[in-house]
């Protein structure tokens, strides 16, 4: 072992000399040094041993522990760091009592990990127990205190903010994941009761708390059946009898929306049971069962169960303080609120992106700081080549209420360009239509400068917030009460918003409003939604999203359980 580092240290300087004369690079040497530093660590520390173990046998034996640590830990930057900040002092393995708690918290912590939808292969509380058992000798005992830093690390980093990389499931989320640093966990972790250290992990805002209710109460029910038999038939309506009206009644009290009565009969109590289901689950509540509501109730729970864990996902991808007052806009849900504290203070209905490839909408975070009131709307390369260009090789005079305008914004003259030269790549003009009603974008928007080129905004067409599946625009939000919305928020800086606002609206003329305090704003997916009180609410996959990422947690060992008892 001392010849191998001696020939390494010669490589080394051969390194430098390299680097010197310009045949490597400052990178390679970088590495080289690292290397070098932790392998003179390890060389002092087993002389060390040498010298110790004539003097003082149990002295030696500390020592020999620490460097089976070093040793251990220099594949790993982060961990070696701690241990090495440490003097390379055991956080585990050590025979008093802060180091069994520290391993009875782990243990525990894993024998805990399937309930918030983790691995329970990778989290198997019996083999770390195992694992723990196994070690005799201070070389083992070395490997085995590294190895638990190590499993520690990934067990806090998956429960804390998600066992995938959105971006790596799906492109188009784009959410920024608030990572915690490793060495800063350790170090955190030694100086904690470990108990609250390991219950702090996980996201402690309510709606993970409730999921995590949810998903445990329905463990719980898949193991005695589920909501039982799906319902027969293709349609049921209040009036009607059967065999259909008693399986709808029954799994409508599985599922908590009414108490379990003996009535065969399509009466008042089933109808508003119907009702509350279809609520709860973004459909029209006219309190008839037809096809797309049976379709909806005999989903299977395991699905719905899917579900819920994958919002736990999601939720951990979004571990972080969202702001006092934020906003939330649920692409799933086809609305947009603004959150004062846990309290949805505004709300309204909204169109996202259509289900095409590049008109979805994304999901990301940022911070909405001002307001475009009489806007005018720029169009967006892609649409005006795309869309538009097209039209205007048929007819010049098409979409005659843009604007068309050479790179210096001066309106250009239609009936000189011949537009059929063009295509997408060598069109020179851009385009844009001035304040009005009839603006693509309504009479306001709402912007949080992003690279995605995503805003809220009000819209001339009004009658697609009376759909079902709002999936209509070109990936920004439309609002259906834009002009509320921008209310809600003046509220804070304006002592009469609604004035001050039709007064700015009625000149015509576009004006841009900063907010005092500006609003972060949250775009998210979410098909399982909880309250307070009510069983959880489901929606539809618009984008499939939700399915992408059930199926790389279950590559990642994520799996469906049922709990008796």
């Amino acid at each position: 072992m001392l010849r191998k580092q001696v020939i390494s240290g010669r490589q080394f300087n051969n390194h430098l000399n390299a680097r010197a004369e310009g045949r490597v690079s400052a990178k390679t040497v970088d590495r080289g040094l690292i290397v070098w530093r932790n392998a003179l660590a390890v060389l002092w520390l087993g002389l060390v041993v040498l010298m110790l173990a004539m003097a003082s046998p149990s002295l030696a034996q500390d020592t020999q522990l620490k460097q089976a640590i070093a040793t251990a830990a220099a594949k790993d930057r982060d961990i070696a760091a701690y241990y090495k900040a440490t003097g390379y002092e055991a956080l585990w393995v050590g025979s008093g009592n802060k180091d069994r708690a520290r391993r009875r918290a782990l243990v525990a912590a894993f024998a805990g990990a399937a309930d918030h939808g983790l691995p329970s292969a990778k989290y198997d509380d019996a083999k770390l127990r195992k694992l723990i058992g196994a070690a005799e000798g201070a070389t083992a005992r070395g490997k085995l205190e590294v190895e638990l830093s190590r499993q520690f690390l990934s067990y806090a980093r998956d429960i804390q903010t998600g066992i995938l990389t959105p971006s790596r499931v799906d492109e188009e989320i784009v959410r920024k994941v608030p990572y915690r640093n490793r060495l800063a966990t350790l170090d955190a972790f030694a100086n904690s009761n470990p108990v609250g250290f390991m219950k702090s992990l996980p996201p402690k805002n309510p709606e993970y708390t409730r999921l995590m209710k949810a998903k445990l109460d329905m463990e719980r029910q898949i193991a005695k059946g589920g909501w039982g038999p799906t319902v027969s038939g293709k349609s049921l309506k209040p009036g009607q009898s059967g065999k259909g009206v008693v399986e709808l009644r029954d799994r409508l009290v599985a599922m908590g929306y009414m108490r379990r009565s003996a009535s065969a009969t399509y009466d008042a109590d089933l109808q508003k049971a119907v009702q509350q289901f279809q609520l709860g689950n973004g459909l029209p509540a006219d309190g008839v069962a037809g096809a797309v509501t049976l379709k909806e109730i005999n989903v299977p729970m395991e699905r719905r169960l899917r579900n819920v864990i994958v919002a736990m996902e999601r939720e951990r991808w979004m571990n972080r303080p969202r702001g006092k007052r934020h906003i939330d806009v649920n692409l799933a849900d086809f609305t947009a609120k603004i959150m004062d504290g846990s309290t949805v203070t505004f709300q309204t209905r909204s169109v996202v992106g259509k289900n095409v490839s590049d008109q979805r909408s994304p999901e990301f975070s940022d911070v909405m700081e001002f307001m475009v009131i009489n806007p005018s709307w720029y169009v967006p390369r892609s649409i005006a080549t795309k869309e538009y260009l097209p039209l205007l090789k048929e007819n010049r005079n098409a979409v005659s209420q843009l604007e068309i305008t050479d790179s210096s914004g001066r309106k250009i003259n239609r009936g000189a360009v011949d537009f059929s030269q063009f295509d997408e790549q060598t069109f020179p003009f851009n385009m844009r239509q001035p304040p009005s009603k009839g603006n693509a974008l309504g009479l306001v928007k709402f912007m949080f400068p992003n690279r995605y080129n995503i805003y809220l905004h009000d819209t001339p067409a009004k009658s697609l917030f009376s759909r079902n599946v709002r999936a209509f625009s070109h990936g920004c939000i439309r609002l259906n009460d834009p002009f509320d919305f921008a209310y809600a928020l003046l509220a804070k800086q304006e002592s009469n918003p609604k004035a001050f606002f039709q007064s700015l609206l009625a000149m015509g003329e576009e004006a841009t409003v900063n907010l005092k305090q500006p609003v972060p704003v949250h775009i998210m997916y979410r098909t399982a939604i909880t309250s307070p009180d009510g069983p959880v609410q489901f929606r539809r996959d618009v984008y499939g999203r939700d399915a992408r990422i059930w199926r790389a947690l279950a590559r990642e060992g994520v799996a469906l359980r049922s709990v008796s008892g």
